[in-house]
């Protein structure tokens, strides 16, 4: 059995996405490790930051974002094919450049992996979600934030990133990541393991910058720069006790992230939101009702939220 880890990146440094840290936490499992890294801007420095693993498994693909392609996030799922259709495991795990997996769980990914190898019928598996929000302390348990996802996808050239890299679908005629038709949801079972979401956990300025970067390629770069000439220079993550609070470890390979965190004088721990802004969806009144319903009332699941695949119960 073969695994191979893929991602794709761009400005991923000088963005705070511990894209290293996400290749690093997987690579005791793979044999393989192909990277999309994307031309950035010429005081990042995230091409020499993977380069310096210094790991033979690790492939690095240089690509030039196509400025055409940056419309509803179809640039990502492009570039995550790129990496993809390069991989040659029997396995591909995907990770995003802000995904990191816990030490812990390797042993039981890759047995699972060892487990499914030849049951066909699965196609994926997913992985449990920890969603992190202002730091490494505070975490999303509520409405709206994905619980589970697909991150591990069999070797099947009709298998390609769907929508803006969020998952992935079999395609019978491929076109482009958002198309419906010729396309159906992957049957995939569960494995007992966890992605460290750390998307949402920045210094609050560059926070704003990650924000503008991700809104350049869903919007278009001019609708983006437009919005964010008027925006704040800081983001405000608002009240972190609506959240629910982590106690548990962190991958080992964040440590020195964690360590270096120095933004904690610009959060707000407690009281109310700023009434001067949009509110979070986690703030909202119908969220808030939704999340206390499906946490007392409906086991913990989640009502119509995105869920991208079938569920076999192997």
């Amino acid at each position: 059995m073969k695994i191979s880890g893929f991602s794709f990146v761009r400005n991923g440094i000088k963005l705070y996405y511990p894209i290293v840290e996400a290749i690093r936490s997987i690579l005791p499992i793979c044999d393989e490790f192909v990277v999309a890294i994307g031309k950035g801007d010429e005081d990042d420095d995230t091409r020499e930051r993977i380069a310096a693993i210094n790991d033979p498994k690790i492939k690095i693909i240089d690509t030039v974002w196509d400025p055409k392609y940056c419309k509803r996030g179809a640039i990502n799922s492009w570039q995550t094919d790129i990496a993809m259709k390069e991989c040659s495991g029997d396995w591909l795990f995907y990770l995003q450049a802000d995904e990191v997996v816990h030490e812990a769980d390797l042993p039981i990914i890759k047995s699972r992996c060892e487990e499914l190898l030849n049951d066909t019928e699965v196609e994926g598996l997913i992985f449990n979600y920890k969603h992190f929000w202002g730091d490494y302390q505070h975490y999303h348990n509520g409405h709206g934030w994905y619980p589970y996802e697909i991150r591990i996808v069999r070797n099947l050239p009709k298998i390609h990133s769907y929508q803006s890299a969020q998952s992935f679908r079999y395609f019978e005629v491929y076109e482009h990541p958002r198309q419906e038709t010729n396309t159906r949801k992957l049957k995939v079972a569960l494995v007992n393991a966890r992605i460290f979401h750390y998307g949402w956990v920045r210094p609050p300025h560059l926070m704003q910058n990650k924000r503008r970067a991700l809104d350049s390629v869903h919007w278009g770069r001019d609708k983006a720069e437009e919005y964010y000439e008027k925006a704040p220079q800081y983001f405000d993550y608002g009240p972190l006790d609506k959240l629910g609070v982590y106690k548990e470890s962190h991958p080992a390979v964040m440590a020195q992230m964690i360590k270096d965190m120095n933004w904690k004088d610009k959060l707000q721990f407690s009281g109310k939101p700023n009434p001067y802004r949009e509110p979070h969806k986690h703030e909202t009144f119908r969220v808030r009702l939704l999340s206390w319903f499906e946490r007392n009332l409906n086991g913990g699941n989640q009502l119509g939220t995105f869920k991208n695949y079938q569920l076999l119960n192997k």
